[in-house]
Parts: structure tokens; sequence; C-alpha cells
């Protein structure tokens, strides 16, 4: 029997596909699954967050169609989900990115009719971009009438977005998921997939997967290539002890897991969603017989890149 309809795109956000990868390591004598975000409708885990900081404000009255405007740092898959709510509700969002944004990422934020400010010159102390896209927003939120900052780095809407994301994997696995593989950006995935299974009584072990070069538990700050993976300064959510234990993956070890991955399981996945497959390797010699072991895979490649040039994952 087909399901029934569906009231609007959004209602499309979240129940994503759980799909077991037999192929991927198979002398592992653990169940390996990947948690495929890629099927939200903007194509991202950041659905889900984009919806959870704003459907709240659209509901109550506080944003308004035709007059409010929503401003927001992002250069990626946050900033695409925002677009499409905005657009679906009518309101005007402005979106801060940097001279690294995609050809591709600005292309789909234009056609959501989002208006895009471009951050030219990193800052000159630390030689990062995103210090001044959130000085670039503040301007924006004390000029522009009825602006709204949803503020991912620091609101507690976007880690509770993920409670869900959580809930739906313990759903599938009945409850028995023994280790769960997430990237660490903004924090909103990891702290919230930590709060259900603290809350739930869950033994999961969770493992963050960060990027050499970040910042986010402890390592000293480096040049990264791939966007989405790790960060140059903590954010507010970074939450260190959301992880049971931390792995750091390289750049290139981001590349050759996702060249693994579509040779073995034919999935084209984000460069973080790599760092997962290649932090799972990394730890296979201690993860007990029998484990079911869940990697989270923010989004897919896309048609601007191979799993030799991972997009943010």
């Amino acid at each position: 029997m087909a399901p029934a309809p569906l009231k609007g795109i959004l209602e499309t956000i979240g129940n994503t596909h759980l799909v077991e990868l037999d192929g991927l390591f198979p002398a592992l004598n653990a169940r390996v699954f990947a948690k495929l975000e890629r099927f939200n409708p903007g194509g991202s885990v950041k659905d889900r967050s984009a919806l959870s900081m704003l459907l709240g404000k659209i509901r109550s009255g506080e944003l308004r169609p035709g007059r409010s405007t929503v401003v927001e740092s992002s250069s990626g898959n946050l900033a695409i989900g925002i677009a499409q709510i905005c657009r679906y509700f009518g309101l005007r969002f402005v979106c801060v990115v940097d001279a690294k944004t995609t050809q591709q990422n600005l292309a789909i934020l234009r056609a959501y009719q989002a208006t895009v400010e471009v951050v030219t010159d990193p800052d000159p102390k630390t030689g990062e971009y995103l210090p001044v896209r959130l000085q670039r927003v503040r301007e924006l939120v004390d000029r522009l009438p009825d602006a709204y900052w949803p503020n991912q780095y620091a609101n507690l809407l976007n880690p509770r977005a993920h409670e869900r994301t959580m809930h739906e994997i313990a759903q599938a696995l009945d409850g028995r998921v023994d280790y769960l593989f997430c990237s660490a950006s903004t924090g909103g995935t990891l702290r919230g997939a930590a709060q259900y299974v603290r809350a739930h009584g869950m033994s999961t072990r969770i493992v963050g997967v960060d990027a050499v070069g970040s910042v986010l538990f402890g390592g000293p700050p480096g040049r990264r290539l791939i966007p989405g993976h790790g960060a140059a300064v903590r954010p507010e959510l970074h939450d260190p002890s959301a992880a049971d234990e931390f792995v750091h993956i390289s750049d290139l070890e981001c590349v050759v897991a996702c060249r693994t991955l579509t040779i073995r399981e034919a999935i084209l996945a984000g460069g973080s969603s790599g760092a997962t497959v290649a932090a799972l390797e990394k730890l296979s010699g201690r993860i007990p017989r029998g484990s079911n072991c869940v990697l989270v895979f923010p989004t897919a490649a896309t048609a601007t890149s191979t799993p030799s040039t991972p997009t943010s994952g």
C-alpha cells in the first residue's frame, strides 16, 4: 500500500533511510549501518536543524511572511536548508557566505531567491572567514527591520533536532546501537544524539569524528580542505563530553574512505561522511564481535564533486 500524500515538501524532512553496509569492511565481525541524510529534501542533515530553529517562530507569528528576514552565516548545507524553508513560507533570507563557497551552492541559494552576501577577506588574526562572517551577520541584524538570526552555532534547537535523528536510529535497530560515529562541526548532531542516548539510558558509545586541523577536541589549528568537517573556532554548542571518544581524520583519509565507499557500496558520499568510514576503520580492531555500528552520513557527493574531490559532508 502506497503511503498517503504529504502536505508540502517540508514534511519529508526526517525519517531518512538506515541501510546496512555488508560490503564495506568484510573482515569486520560487526554490522555496519549508514543513516543516509541525503534523502532530506534539501539534501543534508542540516534540513533538520533549519526546520527546528525556524518552525516554532513561524508558527508563533514572530517570523512573518513578506515582512521578516532570516539572516545566517553558512556556506553550505544549512544555508540550503534555510533557503528552502524561507522560500516555502515566503520569508526573506540573507545568507552570509565566504570566498570558499562553491558555485553550485551559490546557484542553489539564488534559485531559492536568497540574497547572498559574500565575505571576501578572512580575519587578519586567525586567517579564517568565520569571525568575519559572524560580524557581518550582526551588522545585518542590527540594520534590517524584523530580522532574525537563528545562530546555528549557539541555538539549542539545533541539537534538539538530532534527538529525533537518534530516535529514528534507535527505533530502526530496536534500541541496540553499540557505536555511533558522527562527524563534528557546529556540534548539533553530536550533542543531540548524546542527549537522546543519555536520556534513554542507552549504552551506545558515541565516537566524535573531527578533522586534522580542527580545534574542536583540542587539536592545533591547521589548514583544512573539506568544508563541513571540523571547525576553526569552537562553537558555543560544542560539548566535548557528548563524545565518549574522538578520532582525528585527515583530508586524505576522507578522500580514500569516500573512494572505498563508492567502490564497495556504490554510495557517493561527501567528505565528512567519508570521515566516519575512516574512523570506523581506525577503531575496527577493538570493536566487539556482533556490535551494531551506525555511521551518520550528513549528505551525498554533489554533481560538482567526486569521491576524489569530496564536498562538505
